[in-house]
């Protein structure tokens, strides 16, 4: 199959751009002029862009589609401006699906700093207003931190002097009872207790999933759907492998895998999890790097700040593991040729991250492009070891939207002053490229382009941008959701760019978003996006 673009403003990097291009069989065969485009021979297909701008397909360094999906289908809580709108929206949503009376309720997408009277984290208390007689799991947007009903923590068999779970807390309200609050490697245990949609629907979701990410101008994406908990893990793989087929999959996946243990990912290893070739199916599924955590989310105050909370100064957050298991993690990672890939969010877990990444270094380098998700609260000195190092960042700049509002209050302003370093650390020589964390945040790539471009929430504020200094320039930030994104999962010879010998996935803009205000680049829609050569969406 033979397929020209004219007519296009196709991007080709900074201040430089085609007017045409041909596609051959999945893979871009020439890059030019209309003229020449136009009188090549066997043409299959010819698409007139209009002058739209083209560029490459955006590619999302860290998600959870599977996640997204779901969370497309259960009681959505992200735009709740109190506990008394939650609970009635709850109310709500049970009596419109009156089956969670029989599976638990779930619901997600709370923010407490988001509230309008009391700013505070939901307790069972909360959830017992929805119902006593059936499981409900609130879920913070961040992920980290769950409030549970009172049925919830009976069915658990929990009590004030039950032991911890390894990673991960209950809490203990001021009555010396459990408050209903749980927290990382504790949440697991809580989300069991939601029955399980059958496979097909799994599958149904998961396929909306990707048919959304692809009219928001994904072609790619660096997925965490293979978590560390074993219940429904291998039908996961199996999921992933059925529906990820060449002739129906709308967009390409590269797994990023947990384990719940060293000797888990050994047997992981052993069972051959990593060793189905580079690439599964064609290349649409692909088996990526490990996915490790170090600490918690900055919103729900888990995350691991060496100093401690400028607001709190004894809470110095939540460390998921010791600096001793993340080391054995590496080494056999390392030992295997294994990318690792770990949620940093906190400066102290940043660092605990340098340093087992600096152990298994080979000669001072990287050569497995070994990173660090999030990213977020860091000072000069650990952003110049990244760089000597070579460790690349995996950001989200959409974050900045709710971020912003908090950070300068949890690590205080010189901290903040040197964190979300969008700008100053490939500054420094430092590797970034972008993504959502979706469905933590919406995955749209416009939006996150916008967070990058002038480091404000999307309604605007502040109207100076939040330390404007680190805002970056718009073809920056699109390289480093193509060019950036590439490299990090070593596939920079396929894609990334619009140029002859690359994977033929592009996006079809409505508007230039190199000659256009940031709003507009906000408010920017795909017209068209196209997945080796093939059209995956059209408006």
């Amino acid at each position: 199959m033979r397929t020209v673009l004219y007519n296009g403003n196709i991007y080709q990097g900074r201040n430089q751009f085609a007017e045409a291009l041909i596609i051959d069989n999945g893979r871009i065969q020439y890059v030019g002029s209309n003229v020449e485009a136009r009188n090549a021979d066997h043409i299959d297909e010819s698409i007139d862009c209009e002058g739209r701008t083209v560029v490459p397909g955006f590619n999302d360094t860290h998600m959870h589609m599977m996640m997204m999906g779901e969370t497309m289908n259960m009681l959505s809580l992200y735009d709740c401006t109190s506990i008394d709108q939650i609970i009635e929206r709850a109310r709500a949503f049970v009596e419109a699906h009156p089956e969670v009376r029989r599976t638990g309720l779930h619901g997600r997408g709370w923010n407490q700093d988001f509230f309008t009277g009391e700013k505070r984290i939901l307790t069972r208390h909360d959830a017992d207003q929805i119902s006593t007689e059936f499981p409900v799991v609130l879920e913070r947007v961040c992920g980290h931190i769950v409030a549970a009903n009172t049925h919830a923590i009976n069915l658990l068999g929990l009590h004030a002097d039950s032991p911890q779970y390894p990673g991960g807390t209950f809490e203990i309200g001021a009555g010396g009872e459990l408050n209903g609050v749980f927290t990382e490697l504790a949440c697991p245990f809580v989300y069991r207790l939601i029955a399980q949609p059958d496979r097909n629907e799994k599958e149904r979701r998961f396929r909306q999933a990707m048919e959304y990410a692809v009219s928001c101008g994904l072609t790619s994406v660096q997925s965490n759907d293979l978590g560390s908990d074993s219940t429904g893990r291998m039908e996961s793989y199996e999921i992933l492998r059925a529906v990820m087929q060449p002739e129906t999959a709308p967009l390409r996946l590269h797994m990023q895998i947990c384990s719940a243990s060293p000797d888990a990912l050994q047997q992981d290893i052993q069972d051959g999890i990593y060793s189905h070739a580079a690439e599964i199916n064609n290349g649409w599924l692909s088996v990526g790097p490990l996915k490790l955590f170090m600490d918690g989310s900055l919103g729900a105050r888990t995350a691991l700040i060496r100093a401690g909370y400028h607001d709190d100064p004894n809470n110095h957050g939540e460390q998921v593991m010791s600096q001793e298991e993340l080391d054995q993690y590496c080494e056999i990672a390392n030992r295997n040729g294994i990318q690792v890939v770990t949620h940093g969010i906190g400066d102290g877990a940043i660092e605990a991250i340098i340093n087992s990444y600096e152990r298994v270094a080979v000669n001072g380098k990287n050569p497995l492009r070994n990173g660090i998700i999030h990213c977020q609260i860091t000072d000069v000195p650990l952003l110049q070891r990244m760089v000597n190092l070579s460790i690349p960042a995996f950001y989200q700049p959409i974050f900045i939207n709710y971020d912003r509002m908090i950070t300068d209050a949890r690590v205080g302003s010189q901290m903040a002053s040197t964190s979300y370093a969008f700008r100053s650390f490939p500054a420094m020589g430092g590797i970034v490229s972008y993504g959502t964390d979706a469905p933590v945040e919406d995955c749209n790539p416009l939006q996150n382009l916008y967070s990058a471009i002038v480091r404000k929430s999307l309604n605007g504020q502040p109207e100076g941008g939040w330390y404007p200094e680190e805002c970056v320039n718009i073809y920056d930030a699109v390289d480093a959701y193509t060019v950036g994104s590439a490299f990090c999962q070593h596939m920079e010879a396929d894609k990334g760019r619009l140029a002859a010998g690359q994977l033929a996935d592009m996006v079809i803009l409505d508007h230039n978003i190199f000659n256009v205000s940031p709003e507009e680049v906000r408010d920017t829609l795909p017209v068209r996006t196209i997945v080796d050569g093939r059209t995956v969406f059209s408006a």
